[in-house]
């Protein structure tokens, strides 16, 4: 009788299930499973990939031994060679997500950042007085993941961020005017740059082209985009691919230090006194006007 629960063991291969390096495997699968879930929520790969699944169930159903349909195996079977590399151009977007997010530096919660106060406050009072003016801004703001391939598409500048400059970048009838401004190690490294737009289908249709961009570029990587509205005058933040609209100059500034500044460093995270009053005189200037 003694023999009889190790006999069971033995039969279901329990000790290998259980071992550590099993529970580890299963739990990396998992991982990988849902992260890739994540990834492609809401989005047209959801659809592509159901395709895929149905086309893979209909091979195996008529294998030999189950329905009699050997041209429709056979066909189905030609397909599946072309599989991967469907894969790869239909998903190519995903995949570089994917990578990009693999390839993060893991000790970067850990490494202490550089203070970005002047530099809130610069985009901040900017973005604040051309949403009063009703002039059209799309400002990038580099984190972690590097934009070098996307501000050299741009004119380039490498100049200290300024309220002043970005103010010339986006005025009206400006050669920088169209496009996004990128933000890089604390400076402008180019203005009138393109960017990738969205394919979300669940952004709203009101979003024109530098909510677009905003949403498409912040997909790719982990930057920050701000956007000012020419038709609405409003200023919105995306991040990660959702956008949050209607922003004042304080929630917008708070928004940024919390994203870009060092954590636990007993800074106010409002905007100075002396930014707030410039800001209210400019945006009182922008409304008279």
């Amino acid at each position: 009788m003694q023999d009889f629960p190790q006999s069971v063991a033995q039969t279901l291969h329990l000790r290998e299930l259980l071992s550590f390096w099993a529970l580890l495997d299963i739990l990396l699968v998992a991982f990988l499973i849902y992260q890739l879930l994540l990834l492609i929520r809401g989005t047209r790969a959801v659809h592509i990939l159901l395709g895929v699944f149905i086309l893979a169930f209909g091979y195996f159903l008529t294998r030999p031994g189950w329905l009699p349909m050997p041209t429709v195996h056979r066909i189905l079977g030609y397909m599946a060679v072309a599989v991967p590399f469907a894969v790869v151009v239909l998903f190519q977007n995903q995949i570089r997500q994917a990578l990009a997010q693999f390839g993060k530096n893991p000790l970067a919660a850990f490494i202490t950042r550089r203070s970005q106060g002047d530099l809130v406050d610069e985009v901040t009072l900017a973005a604040a007085s051309l949403a009063s003016k009703r002039v059209g801004a799309l400002i990038v703001i580099e984190r972690e993941m590097g934009l070098r391939a996307f501000y050299e598409t741009g004119i380039a500048l490498d100049a200290i961020v300024s309220y002043d400059l970005l103010m010339n970048i986006f005025v009206k009838d400006s050669p920088l005017h169209d496009g996004a401004a990128v933000i890089a190690g604390g400076r402008i490294k180019a203005a009138s740059c393109f960017l990738p737009l969205t394919l979300n289908p669940s952004l709203s249709r009101s979003y024109g082209t530098r909510h677009r961009a905003a949403a498409g570029i912040t997909q790719e990587s982990d930057a920050l985009a701000i956007v000012v509205s020419e038709e609405r005058g409003i200023i919105s933040v995306a991040e990660n691919g959702d956008i949050v609209e209607d922003l004042d100059a304080q929630t917008l500034g708070a928004r940024l230090r919390t994203a870009l500044e060092p954590p636990d460093e007993g800074e106010d995270s409002r905007l100075s006194v002396g930014r707030l009053r410039i800001s209210r005189q400019t945006l009182t200037r922008g409304s008279d006007a």
